[in-house]
């Protein structure tokens, strides 16, 4: 990459999340070997794991999985971007975990995620605060950054975020940071969800126009019902036709939001990894709902030096009977990142 005064400048990586090729992973048409080698043909810079899925025994492998992992990363040459993690508090049936045991559990997802290599960990939405100053010695003396996703509908101004911000704002570490997601940013609905909840569910077209209506003028319903829920949006409950059909859409659509970049200002040097959510991707070469060229020239003006990643969410909501295009929507997904990047960074 180019130098300016001797000194390597910031620059935005390529980053494939693993979750991505799930159903294929799921279904057994792809081995863990048979992932790391499409990355490597992708030319992909950066992969991000989710190892609950793809590793057993986690948070405590055995040497063979670890192993085996050691033979793929050296072999394909892959750079492992971030470890996702998920503080699973209801593994017993009678009673969720007491804050040690939670303490305990990230403490352990910590030494696995520096045994596999990673640097970065993302801690699932709405993982409390106070898991932060406890483990935060061992994230230090592992080199691991701890770092929230902010999602939409479990973003900002949501309490249990705004606590983890401000416990990190608190901390000062830099072993504490933020992955955003591009579901905070959608101009639009997803396509494919709104066809899936019409033909599948018999969504009526007077919600969607309803719903449509609001992105259009720069909004969402998350921002309209105040960040509580669909009951709160005003006129929503005039435009329900079939009531199930069409209240589970809203509800499902209130988790995408419309928000203008400028709400990562304050926690813009927070930022160690991103999620660039896929939904759709057209034949025109674009993301349906996401302007990726708007967020990535932000990320370039900040100096953001890091992994955007490709997070492939509209396998969900592939029609029955059809076929799910996962590695085909990767593909186009990282052509758009890669091109996009050329013309920004140069």
């Amino acid at each position: 990459f180019l130098k300016e005064g001797g000194f390597e400048m910031n620059r935005i990586k390529t980053c494939v999340s693993l979750y991505s090729l799930q159903c294929e992973f799921m279904a057994g048409t792809m081995k863990l070997e048979d992932v790391f080698r499409y990355m490597k043909e992708l030319e992909v810079e950066g992969i991000e794991l989710l190892p609950d899925q793809m590793l057993h025994g986690t948070p405590e492998p055995s040497e063979e999985t670890y192993a085996e992992w050691d033979r793929l990363v050296e072999k394909y040459g892959l750079d492992l971007a971030c470890d996702d993690i998920f503080l699973n508090t209801n593994l017993y049936k009678n009673r969720e975990l007491t804050k040690r045991e939670c303490v305990d559990l990230i403490k352990k997802e910590i030494v696995m995620a520096h045994r596999l290599g990673f640097k970065v960990i993302r801690l699932v939405s709405m993982v409390p605060a106070w898991v932060l100053e406890p483990v935060l010695p061992t994230a230090e003396k592992y080199g691991i950054s701890l770092c929230i996703e902010i999602h939409g509908g479990l973003g900002f101004d949501v309490p249990k975020t705004e606590e983890f911000l401000q416990e990190m704002l608190r901390l000062n570490s830099p072993y504490i940071g933020i992955v955003p997601d591009a579901s905070l940013f959608c101009k639009r609905v997803p396509r494919v969800i709104t066809e899936y909840y019409k033909q599948v569910f018999g969504t009526s077209d007077e919600i969607v126009r309803f719903v449509d209506e609001i992105f259009a003028r720069g909004s969402d319903l998350f921002s309209e019902g105040k960040g509580i829920d669909i009951y709160h949006v005003p006129g929503l409950s005039e435009h329900i036709v079939n009531k199930e059909a069409d209240e589970a859409y809203a509800g499902n659509v209130f988790g995408f939001e419309n928000r203008d970049l400028s709400c990562m200002d304050p926690y813009v040097k927070n930022i160690q990894h991103f999620h660039f959510k896929l939904y759709e991707m057209t034949d025109e070469g674009e993301e349906y709902s996401i302007d990726y060229r708007e967020i990535l020239e932000y990320l370039h003006k900040h100096g953001y030096d890091g992994y955007v990643s490709t997070e492939y969410e509209g396998n969900r909501w592939v029609l029955p009977g059809c076929e799910i295009p996962e590695k085909e929507q990767i593909a186009k997904h990282q052509k758009m990142l890669k091109k996009l990047l050329k013309e920004i960074q140069g």
